[in-house]
């Protein structure tokens, strides 16, 4: 059963760091991408980070390099996503997602999704 599960969300002040988890589960094939995404109320969802779990080959969209890190630990299955120097414009609900390799930052070639986990920036 395929499975992504994000936990490390919450409140934080503005400055302030967070680390996502991602726990995937489930996925037979050894080359896919984990990507991170996220969604505030009225806005579109958008691309964060990705990682070739096969390689572990980095990508960030321009508007998001700097203040985000992407990783992964094999042996635990999972994908991070470090957040530092978070603004309040950082307040969203993140999702990690799972697509084929090539996937990019269009969230429709994602098959698999977490639950999402909210993230608030707010003194």
């Amino acid at each position: 059963q395929v499975q992504l599960v994000e936990s490390g969300g919450g409140l934080v002040q503005p400055g302030g760091s967070l680390r996502l988890s991602c726990a995937v589960s489930g996925f037979t094939s050894k080359y896919y991408v984990i990507a991170w995404f996220r969604q505030a109320p009225g806005k579109e969802r958008e691309g964060i980070s990705c990682i070739v779990i096969g390689d572990g080959t980095t990508y960030y969209p321009d508007s998001m390099r700097g203040r985000f890190t992407i990783s992964k630990d094999t042996a635990k299955n999972t994908v991070y996503l470090q957040m530092n120097s978070l603004k309040p414009e950082d307040t969203a609900v993140y999702y990690c997602a799972q697509g084929p390799h090539g996937s990019g930052w269009d969230p429709y070639e994602y098959h698999y999704w977490g639950q999402g986990t909210q993230v608030t920036v707010s003194s």
